[in-house]
């Protein structure tokens, strides 16, 4: 889901491919915190003098390989109205470059981007005011729709559109697409056209050569430098909590990693700025408009978190996308991508005393900050009456069921997660009661979400045959009036936790999913979590689980999200292969098979492809079926492709 410089058409595979190597992190991370308590970490502390902190971890399990990252501790919670969005945008801009990476030519890079934000600034003065009020008054549906433009707005617009085509190397591409349709239909065959075919050849090359000598941007070099040294992985994703930036690199290259991302730290210059949010907004529209529930999700969250900043998307809602200035987000970079908010981690085969000394040379020249990052204070609001929301889907039947509950490290945390360990997997409650059972559901899982500042206990179902939403509510609610009755016996806790510590050991086994947990710890709460957790899940019993059964799980605490087939939608066989990943990651896997289908260009297909080939071997055996589901998918579509001949 980064940043590319491809017509917006052909991003949908490296979209894909990126969005789910993000997927199988957060995967393995749906119960990241169940580390077996045989395994210790105990990284190396180093902090620099400008407050930056790194934990090394050198291991030799992998030779010659290193997973080296670095976290920024601010997700969307940190943001607030007029600017939702904002932390997971800054991810895009961090692989634009700076003015060594990315451009062939600073100066004019910069006269680029102030020319555009002149531009971008009127554009946004008269929306706010001229089109916002049409949009009062009712005179148009949306004051950001070109279609709504004023003849004003317009050119501003056009001469926008301009200077990014022209900065991008895309000067007169609309021009070229037109002369190269011509070339198509020229008769090569007679004299006529074979002239004709050379000057409209000529052309091309003229306007092609003069894109080239009149853009600025190096296109994807941030990318090309890492790969042409053997770098893998490339990737970065924004939570609620926090935002994360990682690579593989070879153990000899991690100086090249030093020195990389110590530059854009130190001289990130927002190349794209306000193009960029295009490809925002047409990743926002794959992953969530384009998907059967996606809005409704969005509104259930809105709904659900009343008061605290989880209630808006992490994508930010779309007014507030088009509007954020330049001068609004470097106040938000100069608050939590400076040192003392930053934390870099480096697990692989290194030599620490050579990692502390790169680490000084290139991380050291950060500008430290005065004073504090600012708290989050709203602290979200108690729930007093059941909510619902009732939508129309044309997906299958499914329900979701939501209550507030604690944040991270929170004691009763551990008890919520051994309750849903217990409910969940094919030997879990939920499967066999309702899956085998009743055999009303396809799917069922529930899941502890604990947050730095809340947390949340969901259940979610599909139905199966004839099966309504209410009967899974139903049998959901049967669920938690036995855990609330009666405690776990010892057996079926202690099965649980034999195989939580199973496959958390396993999830320790690659640098890459120990590094996404330590990143992950660090920015909820500790890093030291990873190492205390596992006591604690171990002492959890079946009366504490039979508590927190009965202190949290009360109808006025809960929200409840029923989705039904809209009317005139058939219903689809769940896809076998689909069918064998766990339960909370179908959906979002099916829509990622969606966007799939929409995807036309073979070059990007194959990137994709290779992209997630060469993350394959960090997945733990338990989520490579996602990956494998996806790979299978993305073959089919190329080959489908090469078989019409349309690779574009």
């Amino acid at each position: 889901m980064r940043p590319r410089h491809a017509p917006i058409r052909s991003r949908t595979a490296r979209t894909i491919s990126r969005a789910l190597a993000t997927v199988a992190a957060l995967a393995a991370l749906c119960c990241w915190p169940n580390v077996a308590s045989a395994q210790k970490v105990e990284p190396e502390i180093v902090t620099l003098d400008n407050g930056m902190k790194f934990l090394l971890v050198p291991r030799t399990d992998q030779p010659n390989t290193v997973s080296a990252g670095w976290l920024a501790k601010v997700g969307s919670v940190n943001e607030r109205p007029g600017i939702t969005g904002i932390s997971h945008f800054f991810e895009h801009m961090m692989f634009k470059g700076t003015n060594t990476i990315g451009t062939q030519d600073p100066a004019r890079d910069a006269d680029f981007r102030a020319r555009q934000k002149s531009l971008r600034d009127a554009i946004n003065d008269y929306t706010w005011s001229t089109q916002y009020m049409r949009y009062f008054l009712g005179q148009i549906d949306d004051p950001w729709n070109p279609a709504n433009d004023t003849p004003e707005l317009a050119k501003m617009r056009a001469e926008l559109k301009s200077l990014m085509d022209t900065q991008q190397g895309r000067a007169n591409a609309e021009r070229i697409a037109a002369l190269k349709q011509d070339l198509a239909k020229a008769d090569r065959s007679s004299p006529d056209g074979g002239a004709r075919a050379k000057e409209i050849e000529a052309q091309v090359a003229q306007l092609e050569a003069e894109q080239k000598s009149r853009g600025s941007i190096v296109k994807d070099e941030f990318d090309q430098v890492y790969t042409r040294e053997g770098g893998s992985g490339m990737n970065a994703f924004t939570s609620h909590d926090l935002t994360f930036y990682f690579i593989n690199v070879p153990s000899n290259k991690l100086e090249l990693w030093a020195w990389m991302e110590s530059d854009r730290l130190n001289d990130s210059v927002f190349r794209e700025f306000y193009s960029e949010r295009d490809v925002v907004h047409e990743e926002r529209r794959l992953r969530t408009e384009s998907t059967p529930t996606g809005i409704f999700q969005e509104q259930f969250d809105a709904m659900f978190w009343v008061s605290s900043g989880y209630a808006w998307p992490i994508i930010g809602w779309p007014s507030d996308l088009n509007s954020y200035t330049m001068e609004e987000a470097q106040r938000y970079w100069n608050i939590y991508y400076r040192p003392n908010n930053l934390v870099g981690i480096i697990v692989g085969d290194f030599d620490p005393k050579q990692a502390r000394d790169l680490i000084s040379r290139y991380f050291g020249r950060l500008s430290a900050k005065s004073g504090t990052v600012p708290p989050v204070t709203t602290l979200e609001h108690g729930q007093k009456a059941e909510m619902r929301m009732n939508a129309e889907v044309d997906a299958q039947p499914q329900v979701e069921i939501r209550y507030h509950t604690v944040p991270f490290r929170h004691a009763d945390s551990y008890a919520l997660d051994m309750m849903a360990q217990i409910l969940n997997g094919r030997t879990g409650r939920l499967y066999k009661g309702l899956v085998e059972g009743k055999e009303i559901a396809s799917s069922a899982a529930c899941r502890q979400d604990s947050r730095r500042y809340a947390g949340c206990f969901s259940f979610s179902a599909e139905t199966k045959g004839s099966a309504a939403p209410l009967d899974l509510e139903s049998a959901w609610y049967d669920e938690i009036k036995r855990l609330q009755d009666e405690p776990v016996s010892d057996r079926e806790l202690q099965k649980v936790k034999n195989q939580v510590a199973a496959d958390s050991y396993r999830r320790l086994q690659t640098n890459f999913f120990l590094l996404i947990q330590l990143a992950y710890a660090e920015a909820l709460g500790g890093w030291e979590e990873i190492n205390e957790e596992p006591k604690k899940l171990q002492s959890v019993t079946g009366a504490d689980i039979q508590r927190v059964a009965r202190k949290y799980f009360a109808p006025s605490n809960r929200s409840v999200a029923t989705f039904t087939r809209k009317a005139g939608v058939s219903s689809e066989p769940m896809d076998p292969d689909l069918a064998k990943l766990p339960a909370p990651m179908q959906a979002r896997v099916r829509a990622l098979a969606a966007q799939l289908a929409q995807e036309t260009d073979v070059e990007n297909l194959e990137r994709g492809i290779s992209d997630i080939e060469a993350n394959m071997g960090q997945m733990p055996p338990d989520r490579r079926p996602l990956a494998e589901f996806m790979l299978k998918k993305m073959r089919q579509r190329l080959d489908q492709l090469k078989s019409q001949g349309s690779g574009n």
